[in-house]
């Protein structure tokens, strides 16, 4: 009973936090099932055929754009993880959120962690499934 009533209590004084995060679960997932799909169909179908992936930096423009949003897109891409982590013990799409921050942070070795988890069968077919939905051709390994 006393551990009941300090939980009340915990979550009166965070209410605040609880329904920012809620909220942030919220938007969180309702986003995922938008941006999901539609990135996955605009995916080349050769994308993940390559032995090493193409730059996705428009190399004309001033370089303090480019930088600009390599840091805005690193910096989204850790709020996201960071909130995904916090979902796997809160409501909310922690998995699907820690993915889509790791697609989005730039580390080494990460085309080869997408490539191999692409490879997977049931994902492939997933993946596939989504874009022949759309009359996109598949994804070629």
């Amino acid at each position: 009973m006393e551990s009941l009533e300090s939980l009340r209590s915990w979550m009166e004084a965070h209410w605040l936090w609880l329904k920012v995060l809620a909220a942030f679960s919220a938007v969180t997932f309702v986003g995922s099932l938008i941006a999901v799909p539609w990135l996955v169909v605009r995916l080349p179908e050769d994308y993940f055929a390559t032995p090493r992936r193409q730059s996705w930096v428009v190399e004309r423009g001033h370089p303090l754009v480019h930088w600009l949003t390599l840091i805005a897109k690193n910096a989204l891409g850790c709020l996201l993880l960071g909130g995904g982590v916090s979902m796997l013990v809160l409501p909310g799409q922690g998995l699907l959120t820690i993915v889509v921050g790791l697609l989005l942070i730039d580390f080494p070795g990460k085309y080869r962690l997408e490539r191999w988890i692409v490879s997977r069968p049931a994902i492939l077919r997933s993946l596939n499934w989504l874009r022949a939905r759309r009359g996109h051709p598949p994804l070629r390994l």
